[in-house]
């Protein structure tokens, strides 16, 4: 039986990602294109790959197991083939990374110029996400997380700034309005603008200062999803609505402008900066290495 590798990565596309969209999204072709390669490889192999309805694509048992076995073969062929590039003067092909939106925010816009103009051959396709994936299964080469969601037996380089803290912040109305929190558990009586992963999890607000660690959950008016509306959290501190925890380098901009001020910042706690990570024991494709060394190098490295 003769089956089109191209059918086969519009497969994975599809089932790794949950939906025709999401598919066409992370691999750069279209949701009619994959659709129609999806039901041909299921017209060859005579076996129904995935249950679609009107608001999900799930694979079936045996899309699954085709799945599962699939995404390191491809990946495996993808390094293969790379090998040629070693015979080229410059690496040339595909880069995918998978990386939350704060990365695709804070970390990314200073490294990726300057590669891309180091390696005009390479096409970088960065998949943004505040969702735990397996890199390899979603079609990735590599991804950007902080280090408690590594896991072990992936490869992690340093990438971007190596230290980062959480700030809370307000506007001057605000604050003006309801007065200045001078502790965190003085939070639980303002009103505060919440984040929730897609997941549904959502984390406390942590504060450190003189080895006292402070974990508090308080309520508010809003309540976004991270990363994708994270700017309307924003925004509406901004305006006056409440109180922020973020990024500080997310809310630096208002900080200086002085639309956000700072609250509680001796509390402000400390994390170790993102990593990129990759799968070890396998061959890296020739745009991952030259990512690779290009953030190993004092070009690369922005903090």
């Amino acid at each position: 039986m003769k089956i089109d590798l191209s059918d086969l990565n519009a497969f994975v596309a599809v089932a790794s990602a949950r939906g025709f969209r999401d598919g066409a999204r992370a691999s750069g072709h279209s949701a009619s294109g994959l659709s129609e390669a999806v039901r041909r490889l299921e017209t060859q192999l005579g076996v129904r790959l995935l249950h679609r309805t009107t608001r999900s694509v799930v694979p079936t048992e045996a899309g699954q197991r085709l799945l599962e076995r699939l995404g390191p073969a491809l990946n495996e062929v993808e390094a293969a083939l790379d090998v040629v590039n070693g015979f080229r003067d410059r690496p040339a092909g595909t880069l995918r990374l998978n990386v939350p939106v704060s990365a695709a925010r804070l970390t990314l816009p200073a490294i990726v110029p300057p590669f891309l103009a180091a390696y005009p051959e390479i096409r970088l396709e960065v998949i943004a996400e505040d969702r735990f994936v397996d890199v390899l299964a979603a079609g990735c080469d590599a991804g950007i997380r902080y280090d408690e969601r590594l896991e072990q037996d992936m490869i992690a380089v340093p990438i971007g700034p190596r230290v980062q803290r959480f700030a809370t912040a307000a506007s001057p109305a605000y604050l003006g309005r309801y007065g200045r929190p001078r502790h965190p558990r003085d939070l639980l009586g303002h009103a505060c603008l919440r984040g929730r992963f897609a997941s549904g999890a959502m984390t406390p607000w942590e504060f450190e200062c003189d080895g006292e660690v402070v974990r508090i959950d308080p309520a508010g008016p809003l309540l976004v999803q991270i990363g994708a509306a994270t700017d309307l959290a924003v925004e509406v501190a901004v305006a006056g609505t409440g109180i922020i925890y973020l990024f500080e380098d997310w809310l630096r901009p208002h900080l200086n402008s002085g639309a956000l001020e700072p609250v509680l910042e001796p509390w402000w706690q400390r994390f170790s900066g993102p990593f990129l990570y990759y799968p070890g024991g396998r061959l890296l494709p020739a745009p991952l290495r030259a990512f690779v060394d290009f953030i190993r190098s004092p070009t690369g490295r922005t903090g």
